[in-house]
């Protein structure tokens, strides 16, 4: 990478951690090496972690700039933090339980630079184990959301093992996610008014409404853990998951779909109220679905 003195850069990485200490150093230390040679620098947006995660960051990576938030401000804000400190001309948004491997950056900055009408490029997304995540899709609605979950999703599983064709998609996943500067400000960044999920394909909603491509490439693998910052709290991340799939459709959904959804989740609401045992936490859940269904529960995790 590029020294500290370097005023102008060809990338900029940057990365939002909440409590997730434990993926941390695999995630760094494959940055480091994978960022070998390049024009580059990386930021590190802290959404206060209680886990000893920018202690870390400060002791071990000094090479990596820290930034620390005074509280959880979500995904999407302290990216858009991220992105105005950084000064590169394109910006490689990564989750920090992700490994990247060596050519990974320079693979995604060849092909952006190869396309200038794309406004962001992903790879393919792998498990530890070498299966395949999907992390692309069609333009999203009910009914293209319901075809992904029942059939292409296994379809394209199976199909990722072959390809090697780069592909115009609807939306990329922001575990890894390179974009063009000029893009992003054409956008005005991330939608803040999303907390957690559905950021990222907001994003490229917005990038594709504005005449940007969006472009998988299959070749490039970057493993990515998943659920690393939600897991210790599956109920309430559903929720925000729900909160942000509505925002989602009255933006960019039609009236019908963003009617199935609210049916849907209307349904989701009676069966959770059936006696199915305590739980706390899915009562909890219902309650607050009903809430946000309701247009009264707005607010996010602070």
């Amino acid at each position: 990478m590029a020294g500290p003195g370097t005023s102008e850069r060809e990338l900029s990485v940057v990365l939002v951690n909440y409590n997730d200490r434990a993926h941390l150093p695999d995630c760094l230390v494959s940055l480091d090496k994978a960022l070998s040679g390049l024009n580059a620098e990386v930021i590190l947006v802290d959404n206060r972690s209680d886990d000893g995660s920018a202690a870390l960051v400060r002791e071990s990576f000094s090479w990596v700039r820290l930034v620390e938030n005074d509280r959880n401000v979500g995904y999407p804000r302290a990216n858009n933090l991220g992105v105005r400190l950084s000064r590169g001309k394109f910006v490689l948004f990564l989750n920090t339980d992700t490994v990247v491997p060596a050519g990974a950056p320079a693979g995604l900055l060849a092909e952006i630079r190869s396309r200038p009408e794309a406004g962001a490029v992903g790879p393919a997304l792998v498990r530890e184990d070498g299966s395949f995540q999907v992390s692309f899709g069609k333009k999203m609605n009910f009914f293209s959301e319901l075809r992904q979950k029942l059939v292409l999703n296994a379809y394209h599983r199976n199909a990722l093992r072959r390809s090697r064709k780069p592909r115009a998609v609807g939306w990329l996943s922001g575990a890894c996610l390179l974009a063009r500067r000029s893009a992003l400000d054409a956008i005005n960044l991330f939608d803040e008014g999303f907390f957690l999920y559905f950021e990222d394909i907001d994003l490229c909603s917005r990038l594709a409404e504005k005449g940007f491509g969006l472009v998988l490439c299959p070749w490039i693998k970057v493993r990515h853990a998943g659920g690393a910052a939600t897991s210790a709290r599956p109920w309430r991340s559903r929720l925000e998951y729900r909160r942000s799939q509505l925002r989602y459709y009255g933006k960019h959904s039609s009236r019908l779909s963003l009617g199935l959804l609210r049916l849907y989740l209307k349904l989701t609401v009676f069966i959770l109220g059936l006696p199915v045992g305590r739980d706390g936490e899915r009562k909890s859940y219902r309650e607050g679905l009903r809430e946000v269904l309701a247009g009264r529960n707005t607010g996010t995790e602070g």
